[in-house]
């Protein structure tokens, strides 16, 4: 008994414990950790899984902001490349036009000026006929008029207009 005396008074000295206090304090410990565990580690764990998630969640919304970003991107410089294919070519179909204009209009000028110059010989041509014949009827009434001054008698008429005839005839040769 003196080892368990001895025994006891080594555990009086370390501070007096025995076995029934610490049953119970296992036990009180076992308590509390299952009562952390329900009520505390296991809420405490959801929330750090709720905001693990979120994080996920947050991560996965930005990446795919990212892409759509990047897809809206390329989309707008596709865009803005086809709307400057269209500008230049727009650009090239109005230079093609106006050539095209530009010849018309020309090509009406030309015709206009044809046309007036034409027009001019063909009155030219007109007035030049009236001035002969303005001319020949002159000359004859002069050739008739000298004529008969000079045979100082009366020429029937018949004669007279043979006489014009032969005389405009020699005139139109002689041009």
């Amino acid at each position: 008994m003196q080892l368990l005396e001895g025994g006891l008074i080594i555990q009086a000295s370390i501070g007096g414990l025995n076995g029934g206090d610490m049953a119970f304090a296992i036990f009180s410990f076992a308590v509390l950790l299952w009562l952390l565990r329900k009520f505390a580690w296991g809420p405490l764990m959801n929330k750090m899984e709720e905001r693990e998630n979120h994080i996920a969640n947050e991560i996965d919304t930005a990446e795919k902001n990212r892409a759509d970003a990047e897809k809206a991107s390329r989309e707008a410089n596709e865009q803005l490349k086809a709307t400057r294919q269209e500008a230049q070519q727009i650009i090239e179909d109005a230079k093609k036009a106006g050539q095209q204009q530009e010849k018309a209009i020309i090509e009406a000028a030309n015709e206009a000026s044809a046309r007036i110059k034409k027009s001019a010989e063909e009155d030219i041509a007109r007035e030049k006929e009236k001035a002969v014949e303005a001319l020949q009827a002159q000359v004859a009434t002069l050739s008739v008029q000298i004529a008969t001054k000079v045979i100082e008698k009366e020429i029937s008429v018949e004669d007279q207009e043979q006489l014009i005839s032969e005389y405009i005839k020699e005139v139109g040769e002689e041009q």
